[in-house]
């Protein structure tokens, strides 16, 4: 058992002055992004899109929602074969509103290729600017702040968005 010890005690110290030794920086990709025109109107096309798309489901669902109240009323007079007839007009109305919903919002829905066509050029060029500002600067790692990880505290002297804003040949922005 001590054995196990020393040996996670010897890793533990030479992975800590391993590490010691790199240097690290962060950059904010947001206000990175803020600075870009290009990014911004991709943004607004996006924006444009989903508000257009959104409506247009909207609408339909107004619609079989119509559909429906208007069964409700008629229902006492329609025979069996006829409710059955519409009621599945208004189930195949909702499924027809969720496909279309689904090809415009989904996983591999319109927006999420447009996004990919508008954005993810303007992101490529972000990465090979932090990836040129690490490699000039020596940085082992580059952390993101906009990104999920947290960060607790950051010391600006370590903040490097500006440089890559710089090889982006952009304008610095307010933080």
């Amino acid at each position: 058992m001590k054995k196990y010890i020393v040996v996670l005690l010897v890793a533990l110290v030479g992975v800590i002055s391993t590490a010691s030794a790199q240097k690290f920086c962060y950059v904010d990709t947001d206000y990175i992004l803020a600075q870009s025109s290009e990014y911004q109107q991709a943004q607004d096309e996006l924006n444009k899109l989903s508000i257009q798309w959104q409506k247009e489901v909207e609408a339909k669902y107004t619609e079989i929602d119509r559909m429906y109240k208007n069964f409700q009323q008629e229902k006492i007079l329609m025979t069996e074969e006829m409710r059955i007839k519409r009621e599945a007009e208004i189930v195949q109305k909702e499924k027809e509103a969720k496909e279309y919903q689904k090809s415009k919002f989904g996983v591999d829905g319109e927006l999420f290729k447009k996004r990919q066509e508008l954005v993810k050029p303007i992101q490529d060029k972000v990465y090979n600017a932090v990836k040129e500002m690490a490699e000039k600067g020596g940085y082992a790692i580059v952390f993101d702040k906009a990104s999920d990880m947290t960060m607790l505290y950051t010391n600006p002297k370590y903040d490097k968005s500006d440089e890559v804003l710089e090889i982006l040949g952009w304008k610095k922005g307010k933080k």
